[in-house]
């Protein structure tokens, strides 16, 4: 009998150990818990997709081909045309009058024209992608193409950020008069047909002989100005709901400036919506900008853009005999396109507050 009841004495001592083990693992688990960041976690969600990550290798990896790509293959310029083809002629119809019967006489010469591109050369260890129509560098063109491609989207996206950000926070926050105007000017300007006025503009800066390094700058600005009320809507959304929250009361009654409620307090929680429409945007840009260029309203030549070299492919002899001149671009557009689609899903995914995976 006394040992039976040591034996219930002694078992509580052994089970208040194991409590006190599991405790501390717990404390341990939580304190580690706490110590993950909002912005660590949506990292290490981000990173848990596939996915993302391919699309992230994607858009570093055209990012470095176009910037540091022309750093180590200087070999040929953006506009350098390569002269070491064979002598080129040129057929001309001479018509003179004959002084004697006085009637026209019309015949055919061949005369040199001095000049010796190498047009449309095959791939070789001088041009790693061959040459185009006019004795240039494709694989040169390709890298000066993407810092085009890749300058204009970004710049086009974050300029429709930043407007979309300040008009729809006045909308949203002030309401009333203020919200009523801003609003109808967005619902003029989402009417507006966006790309038959660019395509007039384009036909303007043509007849204005505009420098066609810049017009496509020019059209991506007009672009950007009947874009920017989609992400105004979007943040006029989401402050309607964000200002009747307890913390804005809260920053009204200690008297923050509205300012400071609106931009330290609400488009802060409105970033994750507008981080994920901006990086779906940024593929859209690219489309834009490389239907623009293919259209000859963007970049023309000599200057190299992806949708300028996908236009060589017009001539019916270029697109069944050399893939070499317009498929790279091709490829590398939907490189760019299929990259950020990559990121924006799994930014979605990575800042879904409800997310648990």
């Amino acid at each position: 009998m006394e040992e039976f009841e040591r034996t219930e004495l002694d078992a509580p001592v052994l089970d208040e150990e194991a409590v006190l083990a599991a405790r501390d693992e717990d404390n341990a688990l939580d304190k580690n818990v706490r110590l993950l960041s909002p912005a660590r976690m949506v990292l290490r969600r981000f990173f848990r997709s596939k996915l993302s990550i391919v699309g992230l290798v994607m858009i570093v990896a055209l990012i470095l081909f176009s910037w540091l790509g022309p750093v180590f293959y200087n070999q040929w310029g953006e506009t350098q045309e390569d002269n070491g083809g064979k002598v080129e002629y040129a057929t001309y119809e001479v018509t003179y009058t004959d002084p004697e019967t006085g009637e026209e006489v019309s015949f055919w010469q061949t005369m040199e024209t001095g000049r010796r591109l190498n047009r449309l050369a095959p791939l070789s260890a001088d041009h790693l992608l061959g040459t185009d129509d006019t004795g240039m560098d494709v694989f040169t063109r390709l890298m000066f193409g993407g810092r085009i491609s890749l300058t204009i989207s970004f710049l086009a996206v974050f300029t429709i950020t930043i407007l979309g950000i300040i008009f729809g926070g006045l909308a949203g926050y002030f309401g009333g008069k203020v919200d009523e105007v801003i609003m109808r000017i967005c619902d003029i300007l989402i009417c507006l047909p966006g790309l038959p006025l660019m395509l007039i503009i384009g036909t303007l800066f043509d007849s204005w002989h505009l420098d066609s390094q810049y017009r496509i700058y020019l059209l991506m600005l007009f672009l950007t100005f009947v874009s920017w009320p989609g992400t105004a809507r979007l943040v006029r959304g989401q402050i309607l709901f964000l200002r009747e929250q307890e913390y804005m009361v809260a920053a009204e009654a200690m008297g923050f400036s509205t300012s400071r409620r609106i931009f330290k307090h609400l488009i802060p929680n409105v970033l994750p919506q507008l981080i994920v429409s901006m990086t779906l945007s940024l593929g859209s840009m690219i489309l834009y900008e490389a239907s623009l260029s293919y259209l000859n309203l963007g970049v023309k030549a000599p200057y190299a853009a992806w949708g300028t070299m996908i236009n060589a492919a017009s001539d019916p002899t270029i697109l069944n005999n050399h893939f070499n001149v317009w498929g790279p671009p091709g490829f590398c557009i939907i490189i760019a396109v299929l990259g950020f689609n990559f990121i924006g899903d799994g930014l979605r995914d990575a800042l879904d507050p409800k997310a648990r995976r």
